[in-house]
Protein backbone atom coordinates (compact mmCIF):
# COMPACT_ATOMS: atom_id res chain seq x y z
CA UNK A 1 0.00 0.00 0.00
CA UNK A 2 2.61 2.76 -1.19
CA UNK A 3 0.82 6.16 -1.81
CA UNK A 4 2.37 9.77 -3.31
CA UNK A 5 0.29 11.78 -1.55
CA UNK A 6 2.83 13.77 -0.11
CA UNK A 7 0.38 15.85 2.82
CA UNK A 8 -1.42 13.11 3.60
CA UNK A 9 -1.42 10.53 6.60
CA UNK A 10 -3.71 8.91 9.12
CA UNK A 11 -1.79 10.21 11.86
CA UNK A 12 -2.51 13.58 10.78
CA UNK A 13 -6.20 13.41 10.33
CA UNK A 14 -8.44 15.18 12.84
CA UNK A 15 -11.39 13.06 13.18
CA UNK A 16 -12.44 9.21 13.33
CA UNK A 17 -14.73 9.68 10.71
CA UNK A 18 -11.91 10.51 8.41
CA UNK A 19 -9.79 7.89 9.29
CA UNK A 20 -12.84 5.71 8.99
CA UNK A 21 -12.76 6.87 5.42
CA UNK A 22 -9.42 5.94 4.85
CA UNK A 23 -9.03 2.53 6.93
CA UNK A 24 -12.33 1.45 8.11
CA UNK A 25 -11.41 -1.72 9.36
CA UNK A 26 -8.87 -0.48 11.77
CA UNK A 27 -10.88 -0.98 14.83
CA UNK A 28 -11.99 -4.84 14.05
CA UNK A 29 -8.32 -5.78 14.78
CA UNK A 30 -9.13 -7.59 18.59
CA UNK A 31 -5.32 -7.40 19.53
CA UNK A 32 -2.06 -4.66 19.51
CA UNK A 33 -0.52 -7.34 17.71
CA UNK A 34 -2.36 -8.01 14.94
CA UNK A 35 -2.45 -3.90 14.55
CA UNK A 36 0.67 -2.97 14.45
CA UNK A 37 1.25 -5.85 11.93
CA UNK A 38 -1.51 -4.33 9.75
CA UNK A 39 -0.02 -0.85 10.08
CA UNK A 40 3.08 -2.24 9.31
CA UNK A 41 2.22 -3.49 6.13
CA UNK A 42 0.93 0.04 5.33
CA UNK A 43 4.18 1.17 5.86
CA UNK A 44 7.59 1.59 3.48
CA UNK A 45 10.55 -0.44 3.60
CA UNK A 46 13.82 0.96 3.57
CA UNK A 47 15.92 0.92 1.00
CA UNK A 48 19.71 2.43 2.26
CA UNK A 49 21.35 1.17 4.87
CA UNK A 50 21.32 3.03 8.29
CA UNK A 51 24.53 3.89 7.53
CA UNK A 52 24.14 5.45 4.48
CA UNK A 53 22.37 7.63 7.15
CA UNK A 54 25.40 8.29 9.10
CA UNK A 55 28.40 10.72 8.78
CA UNK A 56 29.28 14.39 7.63
CA UNK A 57 27.62 14.02 4.20
CA UNK A 58 24.24 11.35 4.39
CA UNK A 59 22.59 9.94 1.68
CA UNK A 60 18.99 11.93 1.96
CA UNK A 61 16.57 10.19 -0.59
CA UNK A 62 13.37 11.91 -1.39
CA UNK A 63 10.87 11.68 1.13
CA UNK A 64 7.88 9.17 1.00
CA UNK A 65 5.17 9.53 2.87
CA UNK A 66 2.66 6.65 2.81
CA UNK A 67 -1.43 6.72 3.60
CA UNK A 68 -0.71 5.01 6.72
CA UNK A 69 2.98 6.03 8.23
CA UNK A 70 5.11 3.26 9.37
CA UNK A 71 4.86 1.42 12.20
CA UNK A 72 7.40 -1.22 13.49
CA UNK A 73 8.32 -0.79 16.88
CA UNK A 74 10.10 -3.25 19.00
CA UNK A 75 7.94 -5.17 21.85
CA UNK A 76 9.70 -4.47 25.42
CA UNK A 77 10.68 -8.12 26.78
CA UNK A 78 13.00 -7.23 29.14
CA UNK A 79 16.42 -9.29 30.23
CA UNK A 80 16.60 -13.18 30.16
CA UNK A 81 18.56 -14.33 32.99
CA UNK A 82 22.30 -14.94 32.09
CA UNK A 83 21.59 -12.06 29.30
CA UNK A 84 23.47 -9.39 28.90
CA UNK A 85 24.40 -6.42 26.20
CA UNK A 86 27.49 -7.71 24.09
CA UNK A 87 30.28 -4.93 23.78
CA UNK A 88 33.76 -5.20 21.45
CA UNK A 89 36.69 -7.69 22.29
CA UNK A 90 38.62 -6.62 25.24
CA UNK A 91 35.53 -5.20 26.83
CA UNK A 92 33.21 -6.51 29.90
CA UNK A 93 29.63 -5.51 30.26
CA UNK A 94 28.59 -5.42 34.38
CA UNK A 95 25.68 -4.98 36.07
CA UNK A 96 26.11 -2.01 37.92
CA UNK A 97 22.49 -1.42 39.26
CA UNK A 98 19.20 -3.52 38.23
CA UNK A 99 15.75 -3.64 39.88
CA UNK A 100 15.42 -0.17 38.85
CA UNK A 101 11.93 2.10 37.55
CA UNK A 102 12.75 2.77 34.29
CA UNK A 103 16.22 4.72 34.56
CA UNK A 104 16.46 6.94 31.98
CA UNK A 105 19.29 9.76 32.44
CA UNK A 106 22.62 9.41 34.69
CA UNK A 107 24.99 11.87 36.27
CA UNK A 108 28.10 11.15 37.61
CA UNK A 109 28.69 13.47 41.16
CA UNK A 110 32.21 14.68 42.20
CA UNK A 111 32.73 11.92 44.89
CA UNK A 112 31.71 9.18 42.55
CA UNK A 113 28.06 8.73 43.65
CA UNK A 114 25.63 8.12 40.28
CA UNK A 115 22.45 10.13 40.22
CA UNK A 116 19.68 8.27 37.90
CA UNK A 117 16.22 9.78 37.24
CA UNK A 118 13.92 7.22 36.97
CA UNK A 119 11.34 8.93 34.93
CA UNK A 120 8.44 8.45 32.19
CA UNK A 121 6.23 11.10 30.36
CA UNK A 122 4.13 12.56 32.70
CA UNK A 123 0.28 13.32 31.63
CA UNK A 124 -0.52 14.85 28.32
CA UNK A 125 -3.97 14.23 27.50
CA UNK A 126 -3.75 16.61 24.29
CA UNK A 127 -1.04 15.02 22.61
CA UNK A 128 -2.33 13.45 19.66
CA UNK A 129 -5.87 13.25 20.31
CA UNK A 130 -8.34 10.95 18.78
CA UNK A 131 -7.19 7.84 16.86
CA UNK A 132 -3.99 9.00 16.55
CA UNK A 133 -3.19 9.15 19.95
CA UNK A 134 -5.25 5.50 19.99
CA UNK A 135 -2.51 3.82 17.78
CA UNK A 136 0.37 5.98 19.10
CA UNK A 137 -0.66 5.16 23.14
CA UNK A 138 -0.94 1.17 22.22
CA UNK A 139 2.56 1.47 20.16
CA UNK A 140 3.80 3.26 22.68
CA UNK A 141 2.45 0.54 25.05
CA UNK A 142 4.21 -2.32 22.98
CA UNK A 143 7.49 -0.72 23.62
CA UNK A 144 7.52 -0.41 27.52
CA UNK A 145 7.13 3.22 27.01
CA UNK A 146 3.51 3.61 29.48
CA UNK A 147 4.54 2.76 32.55
CA UNK A 148 3.82 5.28 35.22
CA UNK A 149 6.95 7.59 36.26
CA UNK A 150 8.31 7.63 39.25
CA UNK A 151 9.21 10.84 39.76
CA UNK A 152 12.34 10.57 41.66
CA UNK A 153 16.28 10.54 41.14
CA UNK A 154 18.23 7.73 42.50
CA UNK A 155 21.51 7.44 44.13
CA UNK A 156 23.79 4.74 43.24
CA UNK A 157 26.67 4.60 45.55
CA UNK A 158 30.04 2.04 43.83
CA UNK A 159 31.82 -0.63 45.69
CA UNK A 160 35.15 -0.95 45.59
CA UNK A 161 36.11 -2.07 41.77
CA UNK A 162 33.45 -0.19 40.58
CA UNK A 163 31.63 -3.02 38.92
CA UNK A 164 28.57 -2.80 40.53
CA UNK A 165 26.97 -0.52 43.54
CA UNK A 166 27.34 -0.57 47.13
CA UNK A 167 24.14 1.03 47.69
CA UNK A 168 21.11 2.66 46.83
CA UNK A 169 18.90 5.34 47.97
CA UNK A 170 16.23 7.51 47.18
CA UNK A 171 17.83 11.13 46.58
CA UNK A 172 14.75 12.96 45.46
CA UNK A 173 11.17 12.23 45.26
CA UNK A 174 8.19 13.91 44.46
CA UNK A 175 9.29 15.09 41.21
CA UNK A 176 7.52 16.22 37.71
CA UNK A 177 8.82 13.85 35.13
CA UNK A 178 12.88 14.25 35.90
CA UNK A 179 15.49 13.76 33.39
CA UNK A 180 18.36 16.24 33.31
CA UNK A 181 20.90 16.87 36.34
CA UNK A 182 23.70 18.99 36.97
CA UNK A 183 25.76 19.70 40.23
CA UNK A 184 27.03 23.89 40.39
CA UNK A 185 28.76 24.42 43.67
CA UNK A 186 26.81 23.52 46.36
CA UNK A 187 23.23 23.20 44.57
CA UNK A 188 21.89 20.25 42.28
CA UNK A 189 19.71 21.89 39.59
CA UNK A 190 17.34 19.07 38.20
CA UNK A 191 15.03 19.53 35.00
CA UNK A 192 11.41 18.95 35.26
CA UNK A 193 9.58 18.46 32.65
CA UNK A 194 8.17 21.85 32.98
CA UNK A 195 10.74 23.69 35.28
CA UNK A 196 14.48 23.97 36.24
CA UNK A 197 14.53 23.58 39.81
CA UNK A 198 17.66 24.08 42.38
CA UNK A 199 18.35 21.95 45.89
CA UNK A 200 20.86 22.59 48.28
CA UNK A 201 24.02 19.51 48.14
CA UNK A 202 26.48 18.37 50.48
CA UNK A 203 29.22 16.05 48.89
CA UNK A 204 28.28 12.88 50.23
CA UNK A 205 25.01 13.38 50.94
CA UNK A 206 22.21 10.13 50.33
CA UNK A 207 18.95 12.22 50.14
CA UNK A 208 17.99 15.79 49.78
CA UNK A 209 14.85 16.58 51.70
CA UNK A 210 14.68 20.47 51.64
CA UNK A 211 12.04 21.46 49.31
CA UNK A 212 13.49 23.04 45.70
CA UNK A 213 13.37 26.60 44.36
CA UNK A 214 12.46 27.07 40.26
CA UNK A 215 14.95 29.05 38.62
CA UNK A 216 13.01 28.89 35.32
CA UNK A 217 9.54 27.58 34.16
CA UNK A 218 10.10 25.18 31.18
CA UNK A 219 7.43 24.96 28.42
CA UNK A 220 5.21 22.24 29.36
CA UNK A 221 1.13 21.90 29.25
CA UNK A 222 -1.38 19.25 28.26
CA UNK A 223 0.46 18.06 24.65
CA UNK A 224 3.70 18.22 25.71
CA UNK A 225 5.22 15.78 23.03
CA UNK A 226 8.56 15.72 24.05
CA UNK A 227 8.96 15.95 27.59
CA UNK A 228 12.24 14.95 28.67
CA UNK A 229 14.33 18.21 29.60
CA UNK A 230 17.73 17.96 29.84
CA UNK A 231 20.40 20.30 31.47
CA UNK A 232 23.69 20.81 31.32
CA UNK A 233 26.43 23.96 32.49
CA UNK A 234 29.21 25.61 31.38
CA UNK A 235 32.29 25.09 32.46
CA UNK A 236 32.88 27.83 34.61
CA UNK A 237 29.41 27.43 35.93
CA UNK A 238 28.35 30.83 35.33
CA UNK A 239 25.46 29.36 33.03
CA UNK A 240 22.85 26.52 32.43
CA UNK A 241 21.76 24.85 29.25
CA UNK A 242 18.72 23.63 29.12
CA UNK A 243 17.30 21.47 25.58
CA UNK A 244 13.57 21.82 25.23
CA UNK A 245 11.79 19.35 22.30
CA UNK A 246 9.13 20.29 20.35
CA UNK A 247 5.49 20.02 20.83
CA UNK A 248 4.75 18.06 17.33
CA UNK A 249 5.96 16.16 14.72
CA UNK A 250 6.51 18.97 12.47
CA UNK A 251 3.71 21.45 13.62
CA UNK A 252 0.88 19.40 13.47
CA UNK A 253 -0.51 20.69 16.76
CA UNK A 254 0.01 24.08 15.44
CA UNK A 255 2.71 26.63 15.40
CA UNK A 256 1.56 28.44 18.50
CA UNK A 257 2.11 25.28 20.32
CA UNK A 258 5.81 25.37 19.89
CA UNK A 259 6.56 28.75 21.08
CA UNK A 260 10.03 28.61 23.06
CA UNK A 261 10.30 24.75 22.08
CA UNK A 262 12.66 22.89 19.69
CA UNK A 263 15.66 24.69 21.33
CA UNK A 264 18.59 25.01 23.53
CA UNK A 265 18.06 27.72 26.24
CA UNK A 266 20.81 29.64 27.98
CA UNK A 267 20.18 30.58 31.89
CA UNK A 268 22.31 33.08 34.14
CA UNK A 269 23.04 31.19 36.81
CA UNK A 270 23.20 34.75 39.31
CA UNK A 271 20.73 36.60 37.51
CA UNK A 272 18.10 34.22 36.57
CA UNK A 273 17.80 35.43 32.95
CA UNK A 274 17.20 33.44 30.26
CA UNK A 275 17.24 33.23 26.33
CA UNK A 276 17.01 30.81 22.96
CA UNK A 277 20.20 30.27 22.84
CA UNK A 278 19.40 27.91 19.54
CA UNK A 279 16.63 27.18 17.75
CA UNK A 280 15.14 24.74 14.90
CA UNK A 281 16.31 21.42 16.76
CA UNK A 282 13.20 19.14 17.15
CA UNK A 283 14.05 17.19 20.00
CA UNK A 284 17.54 17.88 21.40
CA UNK A 285 18.75 15.41 24.17
CA UNK A 286 22.13 14.31 25.27
CA UNK A 287 24.12 17.37 25.56
CA UNK A 288 27.95 17.42 26.22
CA UNK A 289 31.38 19.31 26.07
CA UNK A 290 33.69 18.33 23.39
CA UNK A 291 36.97 18.14 25.11
CA UNK A 292 39.35 19.45 22.88
CA UNK A 293 37.46 22.34 21.73
CA UNK A 294 35.25 23.17 24.44
CA UNK A 295 32.20 23.34 22.81
CA UNK A 296 28.91 22.51 23.54
CA UNK A 297 27.04 19.26 20.79
CA UNK A 298 23.59 17.72 21.10
CA UNK A 299 22.34 14.95 20.12
CA UNK A 300 18.82 15.69 18.34
CA UNK A 301 16.03 12.91 18.00
CA UNK A 302 14.57 14.15 13.97
CA UNK A 303 11.18 13.87 12.08
CA UNK A 304 9.32 10.85 11.36
CA UNK A 305 6.63 9.78 8.80
CA UNK A 306 8.42 10.90 5.26
CA UNK A 307 9.71 7.22 4.98
CA UNK A 308 12.12 4.34 6.50
CA UNK A 309 15.30 6.26 5.12
CA UNK A 310 14.20 9.65 6.79
CA UNK A 311 15.28 11.82 8.50
CA UNK A 312 18.65 11.10 10.06
CA UNK A 313 19.22 12.18 13.56
CA UNK A 314 22.31 14.00 14.22
CA UNK A 315 24.55 15.31 16.91
CA UNK A 316 26.45 18.86 16.31
CA UNK A 317 28.31 21.47 17.70
CA UNK A 318 25.81 23.74 19.17
CA UNK A 319 26.28 28.10 17.78
CA UNK A 320 24.66 30.74 19.54
CA UNK A 321 21.78 32.26 17.57
CA UNK A 322 21.84 29.60 14.80
CA UNK A 323 18.85 27.75 13.14
CA UNK A 324 18.45 24.28 12.50
CA UNK A 325 15.79 24.32 10.28
CA UNK A 326 12.94 22.30 12.17
CA UNK A 327 10.13 22.26 11.43
CA UNK A 328 10.60 23.93 7.49
CA UNK A 329 13.87 21.95 7.05
CA UNK A 330 15.78 19.35 7.88
CA UNK A 331 19.60 18.35 7.51
CA UNK A 332 20.10 22.34 6.60
CA UNK A 333 17.96 23.40 3.63
CA UNK A 334 16.33 20.85 2.61
CA UNK A 335 12.45 21.79 2.85
CA UNK A 336 9.97 19.53 4.36
CA UNK A 337 6.40 20.18 2.65
CA UNK A 338 4.15 19.26 4.94
CA UNK A 339 4.70 22.59 7.22
CA UNK A 340 2.50 25.37 6.09
CA UNK A 341 2.78 28.07 5.58
CA UNK A 342 6.46 27.78 4.86
CA UNK A 343 9.50 30.04 5.83
CA UNK A 344 11.75 30.48 2.63
CA UNK A 345 13.46 33.29 5.06
CA UNK A 346 14.38 30.94 7.56
CA UNK A 347 15.38 28.20 5.45
CA UNK A 348 18.22 30.30 3.87
CA UNK A 349 19.93 30.60 7.41
CA UNK A 350 19.51 26.75 8.58
CA UNK A 351 22.59 25.43 9.38
CA UNK A 352 23.44 21.73 8.28
CA UNK A 353 24.65 19.40 11.38
CA UNK A 354 27.97 18.12 11.96
CA UNK A 355 27.62 14.69 11.61
CA UNK A 356 24.03 12.47 10.64
CA UNK A 357 23.50 9.38 13.68
CA UNK A 358 20.96 7.21 10.75
CA UNK A 359 17.56 7.49 10.17
CA UNK A 360 15.08 7.09 13.10
CA UNK A 361 17.73 5.93 15.51
CA UNK A 362 16.28 7.63 18.10
CA UNK A 363 19.18 9.28 19.34
CA UNK A 364 18.85 10.26 22.86
CA UNK A 365 21.83 9.85 25.07
CA UNK A 366 25.46 11.77 24.17
CA UNK A 367 28.64 12.06 25.83
CA UNK A 368 32.23 12.51 25.22
CA UNK A 369 34.76 9.69 26.62
CA UNK A 370 37.34 12.23 28.81
CA UNK A 371 38.43 9.43 30.91
CA UNK A 372 41.94 7.29 30.77
CA UNK A 373 40.20 3.93 30.91
CA UNK A 374 39.47 2.91 27.48
CA UNK A 375 42.23 2.71 24.90
CA UNK A 376 43.65 5.78 23.32
CA UNK A 377 41.20 5.55 19.72
CA UNK A 378 38.46 6.41 21.89
CA UNK A 379 39.98 9.31 23.78
CA UNK A 380 37.43 12.56 23.39
CA UNK A 381 35.52 10.91 20.95
CA UNK A 382 31.58 10.59 21.09
CA UNK A 383 29.16 7.43 22.97
CA UNK A 384 25.91 7.95 21.39
CA UNK A 385 22.79 6.13 23.38
CA UNK A 386 20.41 4.68 20.40
CA UNK A 387 16.86 4.56 21.75
CA UNK A 388 15.86 2.89 19.01
CA UNK A 389 13.09 3.61 16.30
CA UNK A 390 9.34 3.04 15.54
CA UNK A 391 8.99 4.49 12.51
CA UNK A 392 11.48 2.25 10.32
CA UNK A 393 11.28 -0.93 8.73
CA UNK A 394 13.44 -2.56 9.70
CA UNK A 395 14.81 -1.21 13.23
CA UNK A 396 17.62 1.38 13.60
CA UNK A 397 19.15 2.01 16.95
CA UNK A 398 18.47 -0.36 19.76
CA UNK A 399 22.37 0.05 20.63
CA UNK A 400 25.21 2.92 21.56
CA UNK A 401 27.24 3.83 18.95
CA UNK A 402 30.71 5.42 19.23
CA UNK A 403 32.31 8.23 16.69
CA UNK A 404 36.43 8.90 16.64
CA UNK A 405 36.65 12.31 17.51
CA UNK A 406 40.49 14.54 16.29
CA UNK A 407 41.27 17.59 17.20
CA UNK A 408 37.65 18.67 18.16
CA UNK A 409 35.91 17.21 15.14
CA UNK A 410 34.37 13.79 14.40
CA UNK A 411 37.28 11.58 12.75
CA UNK A 412 35.76 8.56 11.05
CA UNK A 413 32.86 6.22 10.57
CA UNK A 414 30.70 5.58 13.39
CA UNK A 415 30.74 2.09 14.96
CA UNK A 416 28.56 -0.12 17.01
CA UNK A 417 29.80 0.07 20.79
CA UNK A 418 27.13 -1.37 23.12
CA UNK A 419 24.78 -4.27 21.34
CA UNK A 420 22.28 -7.02 21.75
CA UNK A 421 19.71 -5.01 22.77
CA UNK A 422 17.26 -6.88 20.19
CA UNK A 423 16.26 -10.49 20.33
CA UNK A 424 16.90 -12.30 16.86
CA UNK A 425 12.75 -12.31 16.87
CA UNK A 426 12.82 -8.10 16.95
CA UNK A 427 11.96 -8.21 20.43
CA UNK A 428 13.80 -5.85 22.84
CA UNK A 429 15.51 -6.99 26.10
CA UNK A 430 16.59 -3.34 26.49
CA UNK A 431 16.90 0.02 25.55
CA UNK A 432 19.87 2.48 26.09
CA UNK A 433 18.97 6.21 26.83
CA UNK A 434 21.54 7.82 29.28
CA UNK A 435 25.24 7.27 28.89
CA UNK A 436 27.86 8.85 31.12
CA UNK A 437 31.27 8.03 31.96
CA UNK A 438 32.23 7.43 35.47
CA UNK A 439 35.02 8.14 37.90
CA UNK A 440 36.94 5.00 37.37
CA UNK A 441 36.81 5.88 33.13
CA UNK A 442 34.03 2.77 32.48
CA UNK A 443 30.89 3.84 30.37
CA UNK A 444 27.60 3.54 32.42
CA UNK A 445 24.38 2.74 30.01
CA UNK A 446 20.81 3.19 31.38
CA UNK A 447 18.64 0.99 30.35
CA UNK A 448 14.81 1.93 30.48
CA UNK A 449 12.98 -1.16 29.53
CA UNK A 450 15.35 -3.52 30.93
CA UNK A 451 15.77 -1.34 34.33
CA UNK A 452 19.28 -1.32 34.79
CA UNK A 453 22.37 -0.01 34.90
CA UNK A 454 24.97 -1.07 33.01
CA UNK A 455 29.05 -0.90 33.24
CA UNK A 456 30.94 -1.45 30.12
CA UNK A 457 35.28 -1.47 31.17
CA UNK A 458 38.32 -3.09 29.62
Amino acid sequence: MRSNMRNTSVFALKSPDAFGRSCSRLRAYASVALLLSWLAACGDIATKSVQDGVGANPVLPEPHPTLIPTVNIAPAEGWPDGKAPKAPAGFRVDVFASNLDHPRWLYVLPNGDVLVAETNAPPKPDDAKGLRGWVMNKVMQRAGATVPSANRITLLRPQAGGNGTLSKSIFLAGLHSPFGMVLVGNYLYVADTDAVLRFPYKSGDTAISESGTTLLNLPAGIINHHWTKNIVASRDGTRLYVSVGSNSNVGENGLEQETGRAAVWEIDIVSGSSHVYAGGLRNPVGMSWQPQTGELWVAVNERDEIGSDLVPDYMTAVHQGEFYGWPYSYYGQHIDARVKPARPDLVATARQPDYALGAHTASLGLVFYDGDLFPQPYKNGAFIGQHGSWNRNPHSGYKVTFVPFQDGKPNGAMTDFLTGFLSEDGHAYGRPVGVAVDHGGALLVADDVGNKVWRVSP
